[in-house]
């Protein structure tokens, strides 16, 4: 019996303690790494400033091409192909000139038609000059006209003269330069080459183009049949180019074309009177010399003047 009382006893005293609460302890790691939500919007913000930045370069890349583009397409596409760069022009006209004899060859053909007289310009200087030249001057191997001039006296397309710029208008893509001895023509819209002229105390006008590269333009803005005139290149020289009769400019730069010519610009006044010099110093007339001098518009026509 007293076995099962201490039994008894036994259990009642475990009845009568405390049940044990169980403890619970949860760790966090809050100080080692930062919130889950704070790191997603650090990396959002650095790729939305990184998505601003690529498209703020792309699109000044596209504004950067975009100009390029309108300043090639400006200067160069101008419809016909250029067979002497402004810069390389510019390095011509730089270079030491050829020692030549002080002569005006003359030389006729008939091409497509078109009878056409050649003035081959060899050992000269040309300049622009606003004083006709007189037949007695000596040193005056070649003269004629140069730029146009409006009625007011305004000058069409780009003039210089001693360096002294008199208009600057690139309507007209054709150009001649002189420097010192040396002279060149060209087509362009480029100012490189009238500028340099300018710092060097050269001239330099503007004109027509009749051939560039060897190609005609596929208009013209003269109409009609009269004389016409033209500067020409044929390899290395430079040739002053008369028609014997009336021709539409069209036909007289196909001509100029056919003939080998690899540039050439228009001058104005083909029923003007001028003259040439041969080695000898001898004179020929160009034209009626019954029309020399000029009286109208003295001393605002630019007379372009080959000198010995």
């Amino acid at each position: 019996m007293s076995d099962i009382f201490d039994k008894t006893d036994s259990s009642l005293n475990d009845l009568s303690r405390e049940p044990e609460v169980p403890e619970f302890i949860i760790e966090t790691d809050d100080d080692a790494r930062p919130p889950v939500e704070t790191g997603r919007k650090e990396k959002a913000g650095r790729r939305w400033l990184r998505g601003i930045l690529e498209s703020l370069i792309i699109a000044l890349t596209v504004v950067a091409a975009f100009s390029a583009y309108k300043v090639w397409n400006y200067y160069m596409n101008i419809g016909v192909p250029i067979s002497t760069s402004p810069s390389e022009n510019i390095s011509k006209l730089q270079a030491e000139p050829v020692k030549e004899r002080a002569e005006v060859v003359l030389s006729s053909d008939s091409v497509l038609g078109v009878a056409l007289d050649f003035y081959a310009i060899h050992g000269l200087r040309a300049s622009i000059e606003f004083e006709e030249p007189d037949t007695a001057d000596t040193s005056v191997f070649l003269y004629s006209r140069s730029a146009d001039h409006q009625a007011d006296g305004t000058y069409l397309g780009s003039l210089v003269v001693d360096g002294e710029e008199l208009q600057s208008d690139c309507s007209r893509l054709g150009y001649m330069a002189m420097v010192a001895d040396r002279m060149v023509i060209g087509i362009s819209r480029s100012d490189k080459v009238k500028d340099y002229c300018m710092e060097q105390g050269g001239c330099f006008f503007r004109q027509f183009i009749l051939v560039s590269n060897g190609v005609i333009p596929h208009r013209f803005y003269l109409h009609g049949k009269v004389e016409r005139r033209a500067i020409g290149r044929k390899d290395n020289t430079l040739y002053y180019i008369a028609t014997r009769h009336k021709e539409t400019l069209w036909d007289f730069a196909d001509a100029l074309r056919e003939y080998g010519f690899i540039d050439a610009i228009y001058i104005t006044g083909g029923y003007d009177y001028g003259f040439y010099r041969t080695a000898d110093g001898e004179r020929h007339d160009i034209g009626n010399i019954e029309d020399y001098p000029h009286k109208k518009w003295k001393g605002i026509i630019p007379w372009l003047v080959f000198r010995k």
